[in-house]
């Protein structure tokens, strides 16, 4: 008899904790039972840019990252998590900020595609830059552009205020261009 590794991944029921093809919020207990793979997934989304400046290692999202809330999907065959967006309670409502990935087409477009929904939908914002702005743009994300929201959305950070809502805002001693998607509750 010989041992089928697939079926005993797919029926065993400690491994099997999450449901299939659905976000689900982590509470406490599971965002630190899975503090390493939700790392491993902002990791290689962020490999290009050089990582996230907030993750730098899985104690992060526990630890220093801790207040913030973790939303995961598992998309395929295995049991492991294969998505994550990461948000945090502002003020201006929630925030979107981090997202991570296993690099799989599937993965990248359900974190897309789930950014996309919530930032369509009053009380959710993002800052973002670069290629993922373009992405979300493209997606029909709105832009905000009144410099009083942007203002008191993000306080002193954003400098220079552009009319068409970009602005200037220093990150570890970088300057970098961003912009705000969604609709803060501002």
């Amino acid at each position: 008899m010989s041992f089928d590794y697939k079926a005993y991944l797919k029926n065993n029921p400690l491994l099997e904790e999450l449901p299939k093809d659905q976000w689900v919020d982590l509470d406490k207990k599971e965002t630190e039972e899975f503090s390493g793979d939700i790392f491993d997934l902002i990791n290689t989304a962020y490999a290009s840019i050089g990582g996230n400046l907030n993750y730098t290692s899985a104690d992060d999202v526990t630890g220093a990252q801790g207040d913030s809330n973790y939303e995961v999907i598992d998309i395929d065959d295995d049991p492991e998590i294969d998505a994550v967006i990461v948000s945090k309670k502002k003020e201006a409502g929630n925030k979107i900020a981090a997202m991570g990935h296993d690099n799989s087409s599937i993965a990248k477009s359900k974190t897309i595609n789930k950014q996309v929904d919530l930032l369509k939908t009053p009380g959710n914002y993002v800052e973002v830059s670069g290629k993922i702005k373009d992405i979300l743009l493209a997606k029909g994300v709105p832009v905000v552009t009144d410099k009083a929201t942007i203002e008191k959305v993000m306080g002193k950070k954003a400098m220079d205020i552009q009319d068409d809502g970009s602005y200037t805002r220093y990150i570890s001693g970088k300057e970098t261009n961003k912009i705000l998607l969604g609709k803060p509750s501002a």
